[in-house]
């Protein structure tokens, strides 16, 4: 039987009870494609994540409730800011660092890709209505799993190779995007009013993948939405073979 990767889930957390939580959707997409999920408790210490990560095969970064703290990317809150956690900011770009240093593949979604882009350099929108002329709507709300708007995807992509097709249909829950996209990272993807539905990491050696929807919400019907998490299970996957080899080698 083959060994099923290990992918790291951070936590979010609601400040009202102080407790951890994480939408189901993500941990039975991964699982659902040869993965085991791992919940990642929101605590920012380098040592612990450090520790963690070293048993990882691959890192998801979720989507969350709340928004990136401003002053990370050099921008002073706006009016449309939502809540801000600081454990949740500081454990993620802990966990961005510790996967980069080791080359794991990664895959952020919604929160998660605004999160590693900050922790590249970039910066946000912090307000779509408030701050962006003429956008389509981009926080539909239910049902949830609803494609709801389109979104063109760059030919010359690891997205178009799992799509397809230069034009998909994907949901939309967020009222923040990325602005500017930070060190090693492009733009693949965009909505028909501009703003930037998914970013890469254009270096052939890693697998680093982020979009702006939540196809953890539509994997059992969406194909394009399996295969995403299909084609990062197996990138992960391959983290144990070169793991293995790496041992036979020095033995």
């Amino acid at each position: 039987m083959k060994k099923r990767p290990l992918i790291g889930i951070p936590m979010r957390i609601d400040p009202g009870t102080d407790r951890f939580y994480l939408s189901r959707y993500y941990s039975e997409a991964v699982e659902a494609v040869g993965g085991t999920p791992v919940h990642i408790s929101l605590i920012p210490k380098v040592d612990y994540i450090d520790s963690l990560v070293d048993s990882l095969d691959g890192v998801l970064l979720p989507g969350s409730d709340s928004d990136v703290d401003p002053l990370r990317y050099g921008h002073q809150p706006h009016q449309g800011l939502g809540s801000v956690h600081p454990i949740k900011d500081e454990t993620d770009l802990l966990l961005i660092a510790a996967a980069e240093r080791r080359m794991l593949p990664l895959l952020a979604i919604c929160f998660g890709m605004q999160v590693l882009n900050v922790s590249r350099g970039g910066t946000l929108i912090q307000d779509i209505p408030s701050q962006v002329a003429n956008a389509i709507q981009h926080n539909q709300g239910t049902p949830r799993d609803r494609p709801s708007h389109k979104v063109t995807v760059s030919e010359r992509s690891r997205l178009f190779e799992m799509a397809g097709s230069n034009e998909v249909v994907v949901n939309s829950h967020h009222h923040q995007a990325v602005h500017e996209a930070g060190k090693d990272l492009i733009v693949v993807s965009r909505a028909s009013d501009g703003l930037i539905e998914a970013l890469e990491d254009p270096r052939r050696d890693r697998f680093v993948v982020a979009v702006q929807w939540h196809p953890e919400l539509g994997w059992k019907e969406d194909r394009f939405s399996e295969k995403l998490f299909r084609s990062f299970v197996e990138e992960a996957r391959k983290t144990i073979r070169n793991a293995v080899s790496t041992v036979v080698t020095n033995d």
